[in-house]
């Protein structure tokens, strides 16, 4: 995570230097000769929002106490390898969950009455995916 801090630092500074940059060459270029705000702006809020991350990763890495794996150098990759979860590796559900989710835009896209459709078998393919483990072969 330090790592990632100084580089954020850095791109904050970089951002900095291209606005002001950025705000010079409008100013000396005969064909415009003034401040083109949009993207002055659009880049000094750039360099905004990546302090606002640096500011806030370094805020993190002070308050927990320790050094990640990561930035140990004697670490090993199993160090960093949290606990995932559990996955169901034969459910079908997510499948039918994304096929209402783009049934559900094609309805907002083409007509309205098929979100209706969308949103039955939405309801539908959640329930049977918080389910799936209550009813059936894989009952515990």
């Amino acid at each position: 995570m330090n790592a990632n801090i100084k580089l954020y630092w850095i791109l904050t500074v970089f951002l900095a230097l291209v606005t002001v940059a950025y705000v010079i060459w409008g100013l000396v270029d005969p064909l415009q000769g003034h401040i083109e705000w949009v993207g002055t702006f659009a880049i000094a809020l750039c360099a905004l929002l990546v302090a606002f991350i640096g500011f806030y990763l370094s805020r993190v890495y002070k308050a927990q106490g320790g050094e990640l794996p990561e930035d140990l150098l004697d670490a090993n990759i199993d160090d960093g390898d949290p606990e995932l979860g559990f996955f169901s590796p034969w459910s079908w559900w997510p499948i039918m969950l994304a096929a209402s989710a783009a049934l559900l835009f094609l309805g907002l896209a083409v007509g309205f009455w098929i979100s209706f459709i969308a949103v039955g078998i939405g309801v539908i393919s959640l329930v049977g995916w918080v389910y799936e483990y209550y009813r059936g072969l894989f009952a515990r």
